[in-house]
Formats: C-alpha cells, structure tokens, sequence
C-alpha cells in the first residue's frame, strides 16, 4: 500500500492520489476497446462529462490508436485532440487533463490549451517532449516500451532482467526530466504493460511492481482490458473486466498510484475495497 509519507503528485494545482483514477478517452476511430465511441468531439465531450461524474480525477484524451494502424499525422492528432483539451478545460475546470501522445508538437499545442500532463507512452521517443513540459509547468508520464518504435508490437523481444530493465529506463528518464525543469512533483513512471512486453514480461512486471514503487515515484498502471490480462485468462477483450480489476488491486496493495481505466466507477469500487481490506 502508498505509505502516508510518499512524495505527493501534484497536477493543475492540487494534490493526487493516494488512489487516482485515469479515465481513457480515445478520440480515434480504430481504438481496440470501445472501436471508435468517443471519436465524434460531442461523443468524447460526453465521455469526459461522465468519468468526472463518476469520480475520475485525471481524464486521458488519445488522438492515435497506441497499435498499428492507418497512419495518423501531426495535423490530424491536433485536429483530434487540441479542441478537446480546451473544451474540457472550460467545462471541468478541475480535472487534471492528460493527452497521450508522444509527439512535442502535440504537447505544445495541448499545453497552451489546457492540458496538465504529458502521458508518453512509448518512452521518450521525441526528447523533446520533456522540455515542452517543463516550459509550460505541466507533468509527464515516463515509460517504457524497451526502444520499440511507437505504434509497432514486439517480435520476441527479450530482456535479461524485464523489471531492471523497466526501472533503469523510466527512472533515467524520470531524472532527465526534472534536469530539465519539470517539477519532481509531477513526474510520474509507467512500466507500460504489453508495450515492447510478452504477456509473461507484463505478468512479471505486476507481481514485481513493487520494485518500481519502491524507486519512490509515483507509479501508474495502464493495464485494462488488456492483452496480458486476456492471454492469460483465455478471454477476449470484452470479457477482461475481472481480471482487470484484479490488476488493479494487485498494483495498489503494491503501491501504485495511479490507474488508467476504462470503466471508472468499477475501478474506483475495486480500489476502495484494497484501502478497506488494507485498513
């Protein structure tokens, strides 16, 4: 469980956590999980609305289906998701906006609209982005995804020690970050499941998760509904709501922090069933 004396996360001028729900809102029209019901602006507007109803403290608005697909320039990523962030920005004025994405152009603009933080999850393929968050004083998510290409999946990747591997890379990157002016305080590490990882890697990662919390920053997990967690229960992606929210409770007794989700008022239950069982 987070200690009550972890460093605190602070984003859009308040503190996170201990148990901070992510809601995924994916402006794509490929995306894997809900196959293009957010991609209408009103549509994913609406999702917002939602998640902050049901307790949602960070919302993450995606422009770019995370695996392959068609090919999704700058100017469209903008087109996706610029408008969005300063829709929301105007409506929910307290909750922290994240957009996925690993492209410092995307930062830039998401920055001057509102955003709060910067989720890469590909690992830090544009450094650039790093210096687009501590220019505007916003955070950054570092991840790991083992120097694979963004939008690509592994073919028989191998590592020696996956979660020394892991902890090496977001922690370097985590430092890097702070060198270059982002608050330590809003600085989050994401050991990226299923990206640049076998469902046995990703399956390592969460039984050892609590190596990455012990580097002491603030962890989060993006696991839901994922392919590890399908693989290794034999169940396809609409049937990955147990086992994704047993993810979740593995990770926060391990001490993660924060949880990107899709189904928030089931995660926000699952996570205070392990603050209840945790005393």
């Amino acid at each position: 469980m987070s200690s009550p004396d972890a460093p605190p996360l602070r984003l859009n001028g308040r503190e996170i956590g201990p148990h901070a729900i992510m809601a995924v809102v994916n402006r794509t029209p490929d995306s894997f999980f809900d196959k293009g019901a957010t991609y209408g602006f009103g549509a994913a507007l609406d999702a917002v609305g939602r998640a902050v109803a049901d307790g949602a403290d960070i919302v993450d608005i995606g422009g770019v289906k995370a695996g392959p697909g068609d090919d999704v320039d700058v100017a469209e990523e903008l087109r996706r998701v610029v408008g969005l962030v300063a829709a929301v920005r105007e409506r929910h004025p307290r909750v922290v906006i994240s957009v996925d994405t690993w492209r410092a152009e995307v930062g830039e603009a998401v920055a001057r609209a509102g955003a709060d933080l910067l989720n890469d999850t590909w690992g830090g393929p544009d450094p650039r982005l790093a210096e687009v968050a501590a220019a505007h004083g916003i955070g950054l998510v570092c991840a790991h995804a083992g120097a694979l290409a963004p939008r690509t999946r592994p073919h028989r990747i191998g590592y020696e020690d996956v979660v020394a591997d892991v902890v090496g890379h977001v922690t370097a990157e985590a430092e890097r970050a702070v060198a270059l002016g982002v608050r330590r305080d809003a600085v989050l590490i994401d050991p990226a499941h299923d990206f640049g990882k076998n469902t046995r890697q990703s399956l390592e990662i969460t039984r050892r998760l609590g190596e990455l919390t012990a580097t002491g920053w603030p962890v989060l997990v993006a696991v839901s509904n994922k392919d590890f967690i399908g693989e290794a229960l034999g169940r396809p992606v609409g049937g990955r709501g147990v086992g994704t929210m047993a993810v979740l409770g593995v990770s926060a007794a391990l001490g993660a922090r924060v949880f990107r989700v899709h189904d928030v008022p089931d995660a926000r239950r699952a996570l205070a069933a392990v603050t209840a069982l945790g005393g």
